[in-house]
């Protein structure tokens, strides 16, 4: 919801206070700047101090962040709140890593679509709300309205377990078991007899040898590579040593792939979200985009939004479907050469009714994808350094939300919309060739504690 307002409130705020158009497009730039701070942050906070407290900062930033927005005095508040907002949706892989890892192997594919369903549920209520409060009661109530369902985090906050797998890693044994004794009473059943196991001893250990190594001499110490005084500030500071893990020798092909499909995903989704503006007309007039949207400002944008993010609800069917049958890897990759395939026929003129439809299905094709590819995200990375791998990624696809916007408005009003089209199909090629050669398909497997 907090995401989705951004396509409703910029109009509104910049007749009220005769904002330029930098400005304005400012307002939504700063989100999307806070939440690459917030993605990598809270993975760090999560992964060091327990899920509930990512939790927790996540919930208070972005609810009261949220809320204050509603009563900005100026613009200068207004972006600085946004900012704070974006902060806190950093936070959702924080969310997302933390339902993971009590989801059994099996059935996790489903669950965790089934979980990315209620992101489409708020874009879908965002475009419902504005429908109704924008045109009578104005963007401040639409901002405040907009904030409550996050204070419903701080509600359920006291009855929210900690992670057991986190607690387990952290040799908290005692405190896993109580929590794995209270799932089971609610679910009026016994745990299985034996004794709680994880591969802390294995991560222990190899925290003890990448270390050992600094205890000798200083002259010793010198004669050191590069990679033992990283690893010596790793062991350090816990923002650079969960970096440090990501780009280790084992995990430095899963990250850097993981980084392209995440930024090519991202980078597609927005641009087709974009297209589907640029290109409804054909060819025939090389008519901005932001003219476009001009142009659809009051109830007529509030619908055309409201039915194009309906389209991500069969994407999410599509990826439900697929993603414990075939795989995640498969899945991820097929679905983002349907979207290539999708695009194609656009590099030539088309009528307005078969673009729409084209776009359609790609925007399908391309939410499918992306959420599948947010499933195998957290499932390939140990629980030590989970969230902060996941919220990296995350990070790096945001860097490809903001600049997707900034490529199809250029081109398209440049009447170049052919390169446009062209430049996001080379994108979404390489894209899945990154996905197809990810090192591991991780459907059923266990979730692992360390590297």
């Amino acid at each position: 919801m907090e995401v989705m307002i951004l396509s409703f409130i910029g109009s509104a705020v910049q007749s009220e206070w005769n904002l330029s158009p930098h400005e304005k497009s400012l307002i939504s730039s700063v989100v999307f700047a806070g939440m690459l701070v917030g993605a990598y942050t809270w993975g760090v906070v999560s992964d060091n101090y327990g899920r509930r407290k990512g939790f927790l900062f996540t919930a208070i930033v972005m609810s009261g962040a949220g809320f204050l927005s509603a009563f900005a005095p100026n613009y200068i508040s207004l972006v600085i709140l946004r900012f704070f907002v974006g902060v806190g949706l950093g936070g959702g892989p924080v969310l997302f890593s933390w339902f993971l890892e009590f989801v059994p192997a099996p059935s996790r594919g489903s669950w965790m679509v089934f979980f990315s369903f209620f992101w489409s549920i708020g874009t879908i209520l965002e475009a419902s709300l504005a429908w109704l409060v924008m045109p009578t009661l104005g963007w401040r109530w639409l901002l405040g309205l907009s904030s409550l369902p996050s204070f419903l985090l701080l509600i359920f906050y006291s009855i929210t377990p900690e992670s057991p797998r986190y607690l387990c890693m952290k040799g908290r044994k005692s405190d896993a078991m109580h929590v794995l004794e209270s799932i089971a009473r609610m679910n009026q059943n016994v745990l299985p007899s034996g004794e709680l196991v994880s591969d802390r001893k294995a991560e222990a250990a190899e925290l003890e040898e990448n270390t050992n190594g600094f205890q000798g001499t200083h002259a010793e110490q010198v004669r050191k590579s590069g990679s033992s005084l990283i690893g010596y500030l790793a062991s350090k500071f816990k923002c650079i040593g969960a970096l440090y893990k990501l780009l280790s020798r084992k995990l430095i092909r899963t990250t850097l792939l993981l980084w392209m499909g995440f930024f090519g995903n991202a980078f597609t989704y927005y641009g087709v979200i974009l297209l589907t503006s640029g290109l409804s007309d054909g060819d025939e007039n090389c008519k901005p985009i932001m003219l476009h949207l001009k142009s659809k400002e009051g109830s007529n944008l509030y619908k055309d939004v409201f039915i194009t993010s309906m389209a991500e609800v069969p994407g999410l069917i599509l990826s439900a479907v697929i993603v414990d049958r075939i795989g995640r890897k498969l899945s991820v990759a097929s679905m983002m050469f349907a979207t290539f395939a999708f695009l194609i026929p656009l590099v030539f003129h088309q009528k307005e009714v078969f673009t729409t439809a084209l776009l359609f299905c790609a925007r399908i094709c391309i939410t499918g994808s992306i959420t599948t590819l947010s499933i195998y995200a957290p499932e390939i990375y140990p629980t030590s350094i989970r969230s902060t791998g996941y919220g990296t990624a995350n990070s790096i696809g945001k860097i490809g939300g903001i600049i997707s916007p900034l490529v199809a408005v250029g081109l398209v009003d440049g009447c170049h919309k052919i390169a446009a089209v062209l430049l996001f199909e080379a994108v979404i090629f390489l894209t899945g060739m990154a996905v197809v050669f990810f090192p591991v398909e991780t459907r059923g497997c266990k979730l692992n504690d360390s590297l």
